[in-house]
């Protein structure tokens, strides 16, 4: 299991490297724009923060610009890139072929039907938003489980993206998701609870140990 952040901000990715268990970054168009940093500097410094996997989404229209798109991304991020492709007639087109030279991962994924082509092009991860087809989809809880399932022995890892609370990772993690993107504030909320600070405070008040103060 891994947890990536959602995230183009640099000071999140520098405190989530600091804490160790942060395995990737993932980013789209909408998160770049958020950034204190045009696009090629914010991704040039994540690249020296984050040791793990960089998603970056193409914005090309046509095959040809994704290509250009891609090969520059490939100069600033390296053996780290992930290209994030929509789940397009396009998208699939272009995964099917930068799959031979990239790691490719389709996002915007709402049905089986579409994992199981992402799979068939190529792609590397398939990307679902868990809180968008719970609210949006009549059977949006299932999704889940339903694309864990059907990608069960391949080699396209199913994501959970843009979760919303850490209640949506733990969803998303008991149907068998293996990999969940979220925002650093609700990484951060996963970490806490009220009862585990009273014990510590218990542990200190009443405890001793082989370090005093």
């Amino acid at each position: 299991m891994k947890l990536f952040l959602d995230s183009a901000s640099i000071e999140e990715a520098r405190t989530c490297a600091e804490w160790g268990w942060v395995s990737g970054v993932t980013t789209n168009p909408t998160i770049l724009s958020k950034s204190e940093l045009p696009p090629e500097k914010a991704l040039k410094k994540l690249r020296k923060l984050i040791k793990g996997p960089i998603f970056y989404q193409l914005t090309g229209k046509d095959i040809a610009a994704m290509k250009r798109e891609a090969e520059a991304a490939a100069e600033i991020l390296g053996k780290q890139l992930v290209l994030k492709i929509p789940a397009t007639r396009l998208g699939f087109t272009a995964t099917s072929l930068l799959s031979k030279k990239y790691t490719c991962a389709v996002t915007s994924i709402f049905t089986t039907a579409q994992a199981l082509v992402a799979h068939a092009a190529g792609a590397r991860y398939a990307l679902y938003y868990h809180n968008r087809a719970k609210r949006l989809m009549e059977n949006g809880d299932a999704l889940a489980g339903d694309l864990v399932r059907a990608l069960k022995r391949t080699d396209t890892r199913v994501v959970a993206a843009s979760l919303k609370s850490p209640e949506e990772v733990v969803e998303a993690r008991m149907a068998g998701v293996p990999i969940m993107s979220t925002t650093f504030q609700v990484l951060e909320h996963m970490m806490v609870h009220d009862l585990s600070d009273k014990a510590v405070a218990d542990f200190d008040s009443n405890g001793t140990g082989l370090i005093a103060g």
